[in-house]
């Protein structure tokens, strides 16, 4: 694919492989001036889980309890082990996963559509991956490691030409399923596909390539001495009903899906969409895997801005092949169509931006803390205040921070009395939190005094932490809109 100038006539090739480079470089840039320089409040949990396997010894699951595989704590285990607590090893790990699920939609567009689909799969992927609305510096997250294995699978499926093939599909495929339980929605895809085209044997050896996949978790667990049990119910179980991740109002999923799916650069997907859909005139693997990555979305119901990395592999695979369709049927300059997409499909740099001048000097606005209206440090302050936390606690210590806490946790570099360290509301998570505390006295408790803390965290557990401040700890002082407590000797 080329552009030429018509002012000089001069002729610049595309090459895909310059693109990807290019994307992962931006991805870097985006990811790593992020704003605070510093863990994610999800990173933060799981670094904090993470850590306390690998340098306590203390499993997911007993050492801190979150609704993620194993496999993403080990990540952030093997990055404190390396680089102590910081957020740019697994951001530019999963960058480089990222990357090789790019050039694999890549392969599949080629193949299923050519050199040009290819290519413009490329801008349309990894661009989107970029935005704001798509959870851009979010990069090292469960979706993106699915995402990968995924992708390959697909990949490998549509070019199965034996047994082995539809085996390792289905073995990568098992395995996005052990990083993110909305992988087996595509997998879904998968063998609709295949049912359609009556590839019964292939189907049986898939779906064991699939179990196989699965079992690296369960014998993974079983190695490090992870308790079946817990994974079940805090990876799954624990997951819906009162006080859980998904109990949300009707209004807020609502709300939430407009502005993922209607008041977003999402929207610039469909019109294409459509026109695939008024070419195909028929349901193919592509549309397969967008409706029922969307339905994932949709049933999850959190509708955060990261689970949308599950939809734009088959948004952008769609969208690349109704754009080479245009191209092949009105003769379109396809260099011109590319960079049309480009400039379209570019994300906003204002972040990064921003953050390259704190870089290099310029002064932030201040913050007013200590006076109403209280308000909720950003990342970077309870950064500040995890530090503070180890430089006046003893490493045996125990701190606990009542909610809003996680990255001053994984920065004061101090163990929770609770394995709920990040307040999850659940009966068996509030039944577990009171047990732990009253077993478990911590050295320093903060409690926020921000609005979210009364809006946000229940009112039984916060009286729980008051009666157990009032009788045993003494305000020390307020950093941050922290209240910090010290126990009394």
């Amino acid at each position: 694919m080329y552009i030429t100038l018509k002012s000089t006539g001069t002729r610049y090739q595309i090459k895909p492989l310059t693109v990807l480079v290019l994307l992962t470089a931006l991805q870097l840039i985006v990811t790593l001036l992020s704003n605070g320089f510093v863990l994610s409040f999800d990173e933060s949990i799981w670094h904090y889980i993470g850590r306390n396997w690998f340098r306590h010894g203390l499993v997911p699951y007993t050492g801190g309890a979150d609704n993620k595989s194993p496999f993403i704590f080990a990540i952030f285990g093997l990055s404190d082990v390396l680089f102590g607590v910081n957020y740019w090893f697994p951001r530019v790990l999963a960058t480089l996963c990222q990357a090789i699920g790019i050039y694999y939609l890549y392969k599949i567009a080629q193949k299923l559509a050519g050199n040009t689909a290819g290519l413009l799969v490329l801008l349309f992927y990894g661009l989107s991956l970029l935005w704001h609305a798509t959870g851009s510096q979010y990069v090292a997250f469960t979706e993106t490691y699915e995402v990968m294995f995924m992708t390959v699978a697909v990949y490998l499926y549509i070019n199965a030409s034996n047994k082995q093939a539809f085996l390792i599909s289905g073995l990568l495929a098992g395995i996005a399923v052990d990083f993110r339980l909305s992988a087996a929605f595509v997998i879904l895809a998968i063998l609709i596909h295949a049912l359609f085209r009556k590839r019964f044997t292939d189907i049986l050896i898939f779906c064991l390539g699939v179990v196989s996949g699965l079992l690296v978790l369960i014998i993974s667990c079983a190695l490090a001495g992870i308790d079946l049990h817990q994974l079940l119910i805090n990876g799954l179980l624990d997951n819906f009903g009162k006080g859980s991740a998904t109990d949300h109002t009707a209004a807020f999923k609502f709300d939430n899906f407009c502005h993922r799916f209607l008041y977003s650069p999402l929207v610039l997907f469909y019109p294409l969409v459509l026109l695939y859909v008024f070419i195909k005139r028929k349901i193919d693997l592509p549309i397969l895997w967008c409706v029922l990555a969307f339905t994932a979305i949709n049933m999850i119901g959190i509708y955060d801005a990261v689970h949308l990395k599950d939809l734009l592999p088959s948004l952008a695979l769609i969208n690349a092949i109704a754009a080479t369709y245009l191209i092949e049927k009105y003769k379109l300059p396809a260099g011109l169509v590319a960079l049309g997409i480009g400039i379209i499909f570019f994300p906003s740099m204002a972040v990064p931006i921003a953050n390259l001048k704190v870089l290099l000097g310029s002064a932030e606005s201040p913050i007013i803390y200590g006076k109403a209206p209280y308000v909720n440090p950003p990342e970077g302050d309870r950064k500040a205040l995890g530090k503070w936390i180890k430089a006046h606690t003893n490493s045996t210590d125990l701190v606990l921070v009542h909610s809003f806490g996680t990255q001053v946790q994984v920065y004061s570099e101090r163990l929770s009395p609770t394995i709920y360290f990040n307040i999850t509301q659940t009966p068996i998570a509030k039944a577990r939190f009171y047990q732990d505390l009253q077993k478990n006295k911590p050295a320093m408790i903060l409690i926020p005094m921000f609005p979210e803390y009364q809006n946000l965290v229940d009112a039984d557990l916060r009286a729980f932490v008051s009666n157990l401040v009032k009788s045993n700890y003494h305000l020390e002082r307020i950093m941050y809109n922290y209240q910090i407590f010290r126990i009394n000797k």
